[in-house]
């Protein structure tokens, strides 16, 4: 009999493997089942179709001619300014809710491949925020110009750079979703993710007003949220950068912070 066992091949079990696109469902299931995810998508669309109701109504009532500097496209698109707060809170609960719970211990146990997990959550991420980024920019635009017409004052798609600017406030919200993923894997608590997106985003621009007027006039334009909201502006400022050039320079930050957590997610303990 231990002879018999001892000649016996041994079977190993065959290794299993998950593969990308599975690891890519198992993200979207778990986004998609977060109460909190639901909430945020339901606030960028009320944050974004209640500012264009409201500015529009606003416009639509103003007495005599509109401004020369008047930018019908961005008055539809200003709820942007509110749904960006709500999209990098998405993109740090993302990532931070798994720290907190501790189930980011179950998923690199089940793929102990850390950069796949990462990429997998940061490409759902990407995906849903700019499916919703898009939606809610052309819904709102169209919204806007509705209530903006009985003031004949109205932008039309087909007019200069307004397709650019909906598209590109479409593209900055996942933008903005990624800036607050890479903080949350390099923080990986909630609230200091989340402070430490609001101090990138919005701090740089109040501390560069402390600089003498040389200095902060070559800096300001490459502040994270001036940068950004360029390519979703039609009536620029002077001096501003370009549309394409001001998303890429924002897109530099956001990609800085997925790498400084890709860094750090792979060197820490979970």
């Amino acid at each position: 009999m231990i002879d018999t066992l001892a000649q016996s091949p041994v079977s190993a079990e065959p290794t299993r493997t998950i593969g990308f696109g599975n690891l890519l469902r198992s993200e979207w299931t778990k986004l998609r089942s977060l109460r909190s995810m639901m909430l945020c998508a339901g606030l960028i669309v009320i944050a974004m179709l209640g500012i264009a109701i409201i500015l529009g109504i606003r416009w639509s009532r103003q007495d005599g001619a509109m401004p020369d500097d008047f930018d019908p496209t961005l008055v539809s698109l200003s709820g942007i300014y509110l749904a960006q707060i709500v999209a990098g809170a998405v993109g740090v609960l993302t990532i931070s809710s798994e720290f907190t719970t501790g189930m980011i211990r179950a998923s690199f146990s089940a793929v102990p491949q850390r950069k796949a997990v990462l990429a997998a959550k940061a490409l759902v991420l990407t995906a849903a925020m700019l499916v919703l980024g898009e939606v809610i920019s052309f819904a709102s635009f169209t919204l806007g110009q509705t209530l903006l017409a009985d003031k004949h004052a109205g932008a039309s798609l087909t007019d200069p750079d307004v397709l650019r600017a909906v598209v590109g406030a479409g593209l900055y919200l996942p933008a903005v979703a990624l800036l607050g993923f890479g903080l949350g894997a390099v923080v990986r608590h909630t609230a200091g993710a989340l402070s430490a997106f609001f101090a990138i985003l919005f701090a740089p621009s109040a501390l560069v007003d402390l600089l003498p007027d040389s200095w902060r006039n070559a800096i300001i334009d490459y502040l994270p949220a001036n940068a950004g909201s360029q390519i979703f502006t039609v009536v620029h400022t002077k001096d501003a950068l370009a549309p394409w050039t001001g998303l890429g320079v924002f897109c530099l930050y956001a990609a800085a912070a997925v790498g400084a957590g890709l860094l750090l997610i792979v060197r820490r303990d979970a």
